[in-house]
């Protein structure tokens, strides 16, 4: 950081680019300390801090939904040697640029890229943090097949909202067509749909059960090493249920837009 930039320059320019929902700590400026859910989401980070390896030396790590940075900013103070995080939203990769200069941190890389396009990476990394955008997602069962099938290297990092019982059923290897019962029991894999808002968000399309979540991961090639914690799975990569009937339903990294054409949307 420029050692000239003071503390009323960095709350001006929190100001600006704000409103923020990562309360970062900007060398003693706050950047949202109001959040209604108290020093998000670093007190949410203490209650899951310990899924993680504490020394990342070395590793790579690809931060999904990024937002303002909280979690690159951590992975890096664990010695991580790469840190990227992406987002889709403008605001988002504005305040963590912002952040990393302002932190001095300018080898923790921010870009503007949807988890529908991580194929475009061409790379595969060690950590992958894919936290509070699953159930903002209209397709998720793709995304995390991407995730699988383009970016995850070694670990996941998950989390999404649940909601329901914490008991999980016993899933069988086939139903009855017939068969009915599992269907109605509360902790059968689920996925509720809401259709309208949920939490006044119209972009909260899904609210899971744990047996949902932790079903999903399973099927898409995640086996869960630790948790949940808070709503929060370490996963490892596994093999790919069904396989060898053909790879699942992802598309690739899309071709770079040639020089002369619109960039797709």
């Amino acid at each position: 950081m420029d050692s000239t930039v003071t503390a009323s320059q960095i709350a001006r320019d929190v100001d600006r680019i704000g409103p923020w929902f990562h309360n970062l700590d900007l060398n003693g400026v706050q950047t949202a300390p109001a959040h209604f859910l108290g020093d998000y989401p670093a007190d949410k980070f203490a209650r899951f801090a310990h899924l993680l390896p504490a020394d990342l030396t070395g590793k790579t790590v690809l931060d999904i939904g990024c937002n303002a940075g909280f979690y690159s900013f951590e992975m890096r103070r664990r010695g991580a040697a790469r840190v990227l995080g992406i987002d889709a939203d403008d605001r988002y990769i504005e305040q963590a640029r912002f952040a990393a200069r302002t932190l001095g941190v300018a080898d923790v890389e921010f870009r503007n890229l949807s988890i529908y396009d991580v194929g475009a990476l061409g790379e595969r990394f060690d950590l992958v943090i894919f936290m509070g955008v699953l159930y903002h997602l209209r397709h998720p069962m793709l995304a995390l097949d991407l995730i699988r099938e383009h970016v995850a290297g070694d670990l996941m990092l998950f989390q999404t909202l649940t909601r329901g019982p914490d008991s999980v059923a016993e899933v069988a290897e086939d139903y009855d067509f017939a068969e009915d019962a599992h269907f109605q029991a509360p902790d059968h894999p689920r996925m509720a749909f809401i259709e309208r808002k949920w939490a006044h968000d119209w972009t909260n399309w899904w609210v899971p059960n744990r047996a949902g979540v932790e079903a999903m991961l399973r099927a898409t090639g995640f086996a869960i090493l630790r948790g949940p914690a808070d709503e929060v799975y370490l996963c490892r990569t596994a093999a790919v249920p069904f396989a060898e009937y053909g790879p699942a339903v992802v598309y690739p990294a899309r071709p770079p837009a040639h020089p002369d054409e619109e960039p797709a949307r």
